[in-house]
């Protein structure tokens, strides 16, 4: 292990991070707030919302470079969005399985969603154009969130049913106290809204029967959000 390519990270819900001293042959190891690991941007503070950021960024900077396509009125906007979907949306959504989406998140991606459209119709924010006749010259509805909570939950029921180490994380109730003030949104709870499904742990249970799990996603999916 060469410690000049190695960095370590505490996560931790504290506002002020403990600094921890860890050294390889008397080098001690840089402590780092946030690094990148397999595509997703992972933080010290345990939320999403820089690697959610940074999707949005990427997606908006890769839409810029197919702009001449995406934008081109000679194209159907049916066509255009077909190629938005296939290229601009798996940037966006890469590793959406685990985010935890709060309002605030859900706010930030349905803002995205719009840009988008607003783009590929050529219409400027002086237009002053409503955000539902943006959807309705498009030809569309929302549909981003839907699409997320979708691959979430298919993720989610696969690794209820494999009952591997992935599922334990998932499921382990942790000893001690709860923090003061609201806490935090978790996936499970987020999933289980969105399906209808009453508590986490009903829906846990519900993704034993595949079949069973199948439909709820379907159902929830013609709901929209």
């Amino acid at each position: 292990m060469k410690s000049a390519e190695t960095e370590v990270m505490v996560v931790s819900r504290k506002q002020e991070l403990p600094i921890i001293n860890i050294y390889i042959k008397g080098t001690r190891l840089k402590q780092k707030d946030q690094f990148k690991y397999l595509g997703p941007l992972i933080s010290s503070d345990g939320r999403n919302n820089s690697e959610v950021a940074s999707r949005i960024a990427q997606a908006k900077t890769n839409f810029q470079k197919m702009k001449t396509v995406l934008t081109n009125k000679n194209i159907s906007i049916r066509t255009r969005r077909r190629a938005l979907e296939c290229y601009i949306e798996p940037i966006l959504m890469y590793g959406c399985e685990a985010w935890t989406i709060s309002k605030q998140t859900q706010k930030k991606l349905e803002a995205t969603e719009m840009w988008f459209l607003r783009r590929m119709l050529r219409i400027s924010w002086t237009a002053k154009k409503t955000n539902d006749t943006i959807l309705e010259e498009a030809h569309t509805t929302r549909l981003l969130i839907s699409k997320i909570r979708k691959r979430q939950a298919t993720f989610f029921g696969h690794v209820m049913r494999r009952e591997k180490l992935e599922n334990l994380v998932t499921t382990v109730m942790l000893e001690g106290k709860r923090s003061r003030g609201k806490q935090r949104e978790k996936l499970i709870e987020g999933l289980a809204d969105w399906l209808k499904a009453g508590k986490s742990l009903e829906a846990i249970e519900a993704t034993k029967d595949r079949k069973k799990w199948r439909t709820m996603i379907a159902n929830a999916v013609k709901q929209g959000t």
